[in-house]
């Protein structure tokens, strides 16, 4: 444990949470290993923070012991805003606030009840650290982050394919001009590592199987949200029943509401799920049998948009075998569309240092084909619709 300080973040109840948010939200149904949370995550993050700031200082890069503790805190934390099963939360429960927004509030709670030695790790964590290098550390496009995440997730899901050289990636790291550089000897293993993240994205995080779950159950806590507002009670836990009450954005998401949000996670959701099985509500009892039971919507997925004329069809088909309306239907009935992009050459490339001295985007610097190819984005489209016996 590097310091009394990060042990005694781990230990808060904030942060003890995290064992009960699963990384990768559904994906279990998919990859019955990927149990893992963000609990596993944010310990991994900070021990390769550890020793990426080992291989820099033994480089000559000055970083103070305050310096060394914010980036240990930061990407401690990073994650601490996660809702249940990671991502369906944003989508549903809450709007127009994002995780990262959200673990900002807890890093400010957690500051306040540390008498503000979380300020320089907020900063960092924010992107006002004058250090460039630093903020690069914890987002970028080869931050530990994701130097952690897809070595974990590939390791829990058995797609050796996403298995990245996590330890030689940061062994290369550098500092130039404030800026991280990945040293020209390292660049097989930055290639490596985008094609690892594409490879990712299509088999794991975008498997159309844990695709239709996702959606599923953003669509039980969307329906649960609607009956309530019309009045009916379901039964689950006081912090969910909040968030299904109440319309929280960024606008009135307050110390209260963090403090009820602190409270909720997986556990909250999945027994609200297999109570709701049982509810008179045809559209949410069948939403929720389906995740319950793993009798999920079918899926297409074509490269091209989808014809409205099929969707039509579809929910025709559903409103006259089980008298429902076209509002109901489209419960079970939808399109949409997915994008991968593994190397975002505009927002913030990855730079190599050639032995000249001379500092380069590794797509210029690379020998590889696919690097060009990769920052290209790849839309492709979707629909869902049931097995029509449900």
């Amino acid at each position: 444990m590097p310091n009394s300080l990060v042990f005694d973040l781990i230990e808060h109840p904030f942060f003890q949470r995290l064992r009960r948010i699963s990384q990768m939200g559904l994906s279990y149904l998919v990859y019955p290993g990927a149990h893992h949370t963000r609990f596993h995550h944010a310990l991994g993050s900070m021990h390769l923070m550890q020793k990426a700031i080992q291989v820099l200082r033994f480089k000559g890069i000055e970083i103070s012991v305050e310096e060394e503790n914010a980036l240990l805190i930061a990407i401690l934390l990073h994650d601490i805003g996660h809702g249940p099963f990671s991502h369906a939360m944003e989508h549903s429960l809450v709007s127009g606030i994002s995780h990262e927004e959200i673990s900002l509030h807890f890093m400010e709670q957690l500051n306040a009840e540390f008498s503000g030695n979380l300020t320089m790790a907020i900063a960092i964590f924010k992107g006002d650290y004058p250090r460039t290098f630093m903020c690069q550390l914890i987002s970028s496009q080869l931050d530990m982050d994701r130097a952690d995440y897809l070595k974990r997730d590939s390791f829990y899901t058995g797609v050796a394919e996403g298995n990245i050289n996590s330890e030689r990636l940061i062994t290369m790291l550098n500092v130039v001009d404030d800026r991280l550089v990945i040293e020209e000897k390292g660049i097989y293993s930055v290639e490596k590592f985008l094609v690892a993240r594409r490879f990712m994205y299509w088999q794991v995080y975008l498997h159309k199987t844990g695709l239709v779950a996702e959606q599923l159950l953003t669509r039980i806590l969307k329906r649960a949200k609607e009956l309530v507002s019309e009045g009916a009670t379901l039964a689950c836990s006081e912090a969910l029943f909040f968030f299904l009450e109440n319309e929280i954005s960024k606008s009135n998401f307050d110390k209260a509401t963090l403090e009820v949000f602190s409270k909720l996670d997986d556990v909250d959701v999945l027994s609200a799920i297999k109570t709701w099985q049982d509810d008179d509500d045809f559209v949410l009892s069948n939403l929720c049998k389906m995740v319950i039971n793993r009798e999920l919507l079918k899926i297409k997925i074509k490269n091209k948009p989808i014809k409205p004329k099929a969707l039509e069809e579809h929910i025709d088909r559903l409103k006259s075998t089980y008298n429902i309306n076209e509002a109901q239907a489209r419960y079970f009935v939808f399109v949409g569309e997915i994008t991968n992009q593994a190397y975002k050459q505009k927002k913030e490339h990855i730079d190599i240092l050639l032995k000249s001295g001379k500092v380069k985007d590794v797509v210029k610097v690379s020998d590889h084909l696919n690097i060009k190819a990769l920052s290209k984005p790849v839309t492709k489209y979707y629909m869902c619709y049931p097995k029509i016996r449900m």
